[in-house]
């Protein structure tokens, strides 16, 4: 299954999140609340679908460690498991 795929499957909510971080790269949770205008709830669910799917890579911040940074998950590491799986 591709990204759009599983991406189909998810809440408005999580395509949102989803296109955010596809647009403006890496953020905190904090960031994407801010950017889609979601409540911080909203977010953090959005967040758990999408890292459930395995469509985001999530590490810590390290200009605050409290805090987490969110991510696409790497195109090139998904074809290198696509081409592999065939």
């Amino acid at each position: 299954m591709t990204d759009r795929e599983v991406l189909s499957e998810c809440p408005p909510s999580a395509k949102l999140v989803y296109k955010v971080l596809e647009h403006d790269g890496e953020l905190t949770q904090q960031e994407l609340a801010e950017a889609t205008m979601l409540s911080p709830r909203t977010v953090r669910h959005a967040l758990s679908d999408l890292d459930e799917e395995g469509l985001i890579d999530q590490r810590v911040y390290l200009a605050d460690a409290r805090q987490k940074i969110y991510s696409l998950q790497d195109a090139e590491a998904e074809a290198d498991v696509d081409a592999a799986a065939v």
